[in-house]
């Protein structure tokens, strides 16, 4: 496991042209970012979305931002409110923003404006299925992805879901971003393995922010 380098400063591994992944990159900001996951939730509390195919989704997830991603069996959509609460999502904490900001200008992508995050959460067994994040009005910005706490197999493809998948351990702290070339790139996580981290239990979350 890559937690051997855990000592060792924040480095750069390329995945794909256009995509970077930044390991140990959040991991001193890891406590503030866990506080922040915190506070969102209990504004918003995580749920696991049913799919316009009538699937009920592993991963449990909530959001801050101006707008949330969602999905029910009408579709996909990012919206201002919170369909469970009604009321508008958590504002994006400014350690959140920094963070997702300074990741995308160091993986070569200048001026990042996120306007949503997605926070997943992770139990053991929990997966994503291969997919393209392509919900968004504008695709000319990245996506930055952001992993704590239990390792997990981050898979990363092509332009086609059949293409070759890249399989790569994402732990604690580590920053994937990814855009031109690979904006459309089908990724995914392998199902979760079991296990305990001292800063997140027996889960891992992901905080992926976008601009829509």
């Amino acid at each position: 496991m890559l937690d051997l380098f855990a000592d060792t400063p924040p480095w750069q591994e390329p995945l794909a042209p256009g995509a970077t992944i930044l390991r140990r990159r959040a991991l001193a900001n890891a406590d503030i970012l866990m506080a922040g996951i915190r506070d969102v939730s209990a504004q918003s509390p995580f749920r696991q979305m049913v799919t316009p195919g009538g699937y009920t989704m592993s991963v449990a997830m909530t959001n801050c931002g101006s707008v949330g991603w969602a999905t029910d069996i009408h579709g996909y959509v990012y919206a201002r409110l919170d369909p469970q609460t009604g009321r508008n999502w958590p504002e994006m904490p400014a350690a959140f923003l920094a963070l997702a900001q300074a990741c995308a200008q160091e993986a070569g992508y200048e001026h990042f404006q996120p306007d949503a995050c997605l926070i997943n959460r992770y139990a053991p067994g929990a997966k994503l299925s291969l997919h393209q994040d392509k919900d968004e009005k504008t695709l000319q910005a990245p996506i930055v992805s952001v992993s704590l706490g239990l390792p997990a197999v981050f898979q990363f493809g092509g332009l086609k879901r059949n293409d070759p998948l890249q399989r790569v351990l994402l732990e604690h702290g580590d920053v994937v971003v990814w855009g031109g070339e690979s904006r459309l790139f089908y990724h995914g996580i392998q199902p979760l393995k079991e296990g305990h981290h001292p800063t997140t239990d027996a889960f891992r979350y992901n905080l992926t922010f976008r601009h829509t």
